[in-house]
């Protein structure tokens, strides 16, 4: 399995539910976070400043993507026949429409709008998928085990306080977070 940004929120998480899971993982991540990724379980680290992963990785049976359109189109020359290649960041696809029970409209925009990345994936003979992250309180409840019993461990970055949710929010989209950043909505 293939982790796009491994040092990321989603990322530390992923590569280690993946190791726990029996999974080989690799994943990308920039030079400052290859220990860091490699703690975690990362088979395979490749460092996206110094070589890129497309051209690298071949025959992967899942990548999970979380960063741009460029990086997931790449992502379809890894995977091997029969491969699966799901995204967290879109585009959003028709399955994901009718999972949340959208209308017959929204579903044809939602197919639309994945409609190029569905069309490279089925020439590649690999499927696509959208996956929208929401809470699940059997999921959590798992995972939340899984961090009990010291299986998983959460890697966070910085905890800001609620009244500085503005700067929380923009350390985040500056893309450089290791790990899981916090909000806190109570003084520590």
């Amino acid at each position: 399995m293939l982790i796009h940004a491994g040092s990321g929120g989603v990322g530390t998480f992923a590569i280690q539910l993946a190791k726990h899971a029996g999974a080989t993982v690799a994943t990308t991540t920039s030079t400052d976070n290859v220990d860091l990724v490699r703690r975690l379980g990362a088979d395979v680290v490749i460092d996206y400043k110094k070589e890129d992963f497309a051209n690298v990785l071949r025959d992967y049976d899942v990548v999970l993507n979380s960063l741009d359109k460029v990086t997931l189109e790449k992502s379809l020359r890894v995977l091997k026949a029969g491969g699966q290649l799901i995204s967290i960041s879109g585009p959003p696809d028709a399955a994901f429409a009718r999972t949340i029970g959208a209308s017959w409209v929204f579903r044809i925009v939602m197919g639309a709008l994945s409609r190029g990345i569905r069309a490279q994936a089925k020439r590649r003979q690999v499927q696509y998928s959208f996956l929208f992250m929401r809470a699940n309180g059997g999921q959590l409840a798992k995972i939340t085990s899984l961090i009990d019993d010291g299986v998983i461990r959460p890697v966070v970055d910085r905890v800001f306080p609620f009244a500085s949710t503005k700067e929380a929010m923009a350390y985040v989209e500056a893309g450089r977070a290791k790990g899981k950043v916090i909000v806190s909505v109570r003084e520590s």
